[in-house]
């Protein structure tokens, strides 16, 4: 079945940050142990799923809503309750697995279902799960009613320039001259999402710039982790439009990214 969606409704769903359902399938109470779910998860029941390639899609009911979300293959079935965070929306997304055509697909790394992170997934999926959350691979699944600990904030002094190339904060400020050209930029990964449409899916910060003008986002086939230094270089692009709203102001598309 087919979801069909009204674009701003969603965009207000998800920045809203939906509430995580209270109960299970059978009416009763979620499990006292089950972690809590990130702030602005997109969550709701699985009336849903399937699997296709790698990936797993479920179909949400949430706030009177169907939304499909999609993450490297997990272990679901349709009454879960399931939390989808820093999810990334795909507008008209077409699958040639399935031979179908969705609305919009909200891709993702980092996935709970009943309020627990997904046990025995592909390596894969794990390893970008975990990534997504900012754990090192092998790291066990979160448990207990306590919020997970605060992350520590990226090392970010003392980063050298890349030979030639430009800081985040330059790269901004020079974005007319520099856009549809090849930079250079050494940065610290801070945010990582592996395989979501083909592509793995970096932010780096340097410690220029400030809020708005600190944060550069890099697609590549490349792998790092979160606190990793790397040096990138590929083409800028500004003003990329992914539809339905989603616009990248500064983006490097398929770059070469190397862990220093």
């Amino acid at each position: 079945m087919k979801s069909s969606l009204v674009l701003g409704g969603l965009a207000a769903v998800v920045l809203g940050g939906l509430p995580v359902l209270a109960a299970n399938a059978a009416g009763g109470a979620a499990p006292a142990a089950a972690a809590p779910a990130p702030a602005g998860a997109l969550a709701g029941k699985v009336v849903e799923t399937m699997n296709a390639a790698s990936y797993t899609y479920v179909l949400i009911e949430t706030a009177g809503k169907k939304v499909w979300a999609a993450a490297p293959q997990f272990p679901v079935k349709v009454g879960d309750t399931i939390a989808v965070a820093d999810a990334m929306p795909m507008m008209n997304y077409h699958s040639k697995t399935l031979n179908r055509t969705f609305d919009v697909v909200y891709f993702s790394g980092d996935v709970r279902v009943n309020g627990q992170r997904p046990g025995g997934v592909s390596p894969v999926g794990e390893a970008a799960i975990l990534a997504a959350a900012g754990l090192p691979a092998g790291h066990p699944p979160a448990t207990g009613a306590a919020a997970p600990a605060a992350k520590a904030a990226p090392d970010l002094k003392d980063i050298k320039r890349a030979a030639g190339g430009q800081t985040v904060a330059e790269i901004y400020a020079g974005k007319k001259a520099l856009a549809g050209k090849p930079i250079a930029v050494r940065g610290r990964v801070v945010k990582f999402n592996a395989q979501i449409m083909g592509k793995n899916w970096l932010h780096i910060r340097d410690g220029s710039g400030a809020e708005g003008t600190n944060d550069l986002t890099v697609t590549t086939q490349s792998v790092a982790k979160v606190g990793d230094l790397v040096l990138v270089t590929g083409k800028l692009s500004a003003d990329k439009d992914f539809g339905g709203g989603y616009k990248y102001g500064l983006i490097v598309e398929d770059a070469a990214v190397k862990v220093e």
